[in-house]
Order: structure tokens, then C-alpha cells, then sequence
């Protein structure tokens, strides 16, 4: 009982074309000798030629292996298909619906945030604006001022000016008459 694996050629059989003596000499079929031949070439592919044995192994070992990775896939599976339902179903919409409420508060504070932004800035531009107009209304009266200094500044230098050609010719005019004066007194 070999398994389908050929029987290996023990060293008393001989070959099938050249050695009809030897067949002769070893009896015919039904000898002891073939029998005793027989039975040691069965024990020797049942002890040493183990291929028939480790092919029906390994092919239980493989489909045991392909069915129970099968089964390990098909349970992966399964539960991938389970939490992809669960969260299609449960935690999507609550998820969108929890999004949703936080996007409007989120919106409506950013609103709020925007629209408050917009009246401080308004504010500071009319303030600048205002600051801007009495800077340029200060500016244009410090102009006329310093127009009205500078002409009341000339018309006093004209009245110094005027009053300095007066003194200078009263001074002249009496320098002459000192001159005069003093030149009746040389006289003497």
C-alpha cells in the first residue's frame, strides 16, 4: 500500500527487458521469495517514501488553512459591514446634525464678531476724521493768526521805521543846532 507513489526497485528484482534468468531464478510469482520482495519493497515506501503522506497533509493543511481564512475574511468582513451600517446610520447624522448646530452658533458669533469689528471701525474713521478736521481747522487758524502777527508786525516795523526817520531827524536837526550853537560860542 503505497498511496499512489511508485514502488522504488529493490536490489533482487531485476529489470523487465534484459534479465530473464534472474526472473527464473528468483521463482515465479507466487514464490516466497517474491512474496518476502514484495512485502519489503511495501515496507520500504511505507517507512522511507513519505510523499504520498506529506501531499495528503499538505492539501488538508492548505484547504484547512484557504477555509479557515475564508471564514477569519468573512468575519472581518461582516463586522467592517456592520460599523460601516452603525455609522451610516447613527453616527453620520448625528454627527451632521451636531456640525450643523455648532456651524450656525459658530456663524452667527462670527456675525456677530464681524458686525461688531465694523462699528469700531466706523468709529475710529469718524474719530480720525474728526481729529483730521480740527487738526485742519486748528492748522488754517494758526495760518491767520500767523498772517495777522506778521501783518501787525510790518505796520508796527513801518511805525518804528517811521518814528526811528523822526527821531533820527530831530537828532540831526538838533546836532545842528548844537552845531550852530557851538559855533557862536567858538567865536569867543
Amino acid at each position: 500500500m503505497s498511496g499512489g507513489g511508485p514502488e522504488a526497485a529493490v536490489g533482487c528484482e531485476a529489470p523487465a527487458a534484459g534479465g530473464s534468468k534472474k526472473k527464473e531464478s528468483l521463482g515465479t510469482a507466487g514464490s516466497p521469495a517474491h512474496l518476502i520482495i514484495k512485502d519489503l519493497g511495501e515496507i520500504h515506501s511505507r517507512l522511507l517514501d513519505h510523499r504520498p503522506v506529506i501531499q495528503g497533509e499538505t492539501r488538508y493543511f492548505v484547504k484547512e488553512f484557504e477555509e479557515k481564512r475564508g471564514l477569519r475574511e468573512m468575519r472581518v468582513l461582516e463586522n467592517l459591514k456592520n460599523m460601516i451600517h452603525e455609522t451610516n446610520e447613527h453616527a453620520l447624522p448625528k454627527c451632521r446634525e451636531t456640525m450643523h448646530d455648532n456651524l450656525n452658533q459658530v456663524l452667527q458669533r462670527l456675525q456677530a464678531a464681524t458686525d461688531s469689528v465694523c462699528r469700531l471701525q466706523q468709529r475710529e474713521q469718524e474719530r480720525k476724521k474728526i481729529y483730521n478736521d480740527h487738526l485742519i481747522a486748528s492748522e488754517n487758524q494758526h495760518i491767520i493768526q500767523w498772517e495777522d502777527f506778521m501783518k501787525e508786525q510790518h505796520s508796527k516795523q513801518a511805525e518804528v521805521d517811521e518814528e526811528h526817520r523822526r527821531a533820527v531827524e530831530r537828532l540831526k536837526e538838533q546836532y545842528a543846532e548844537m552845531e550852530k550853537d557851538l559855533g557862536k560860542f567858538s567865536t569867543f
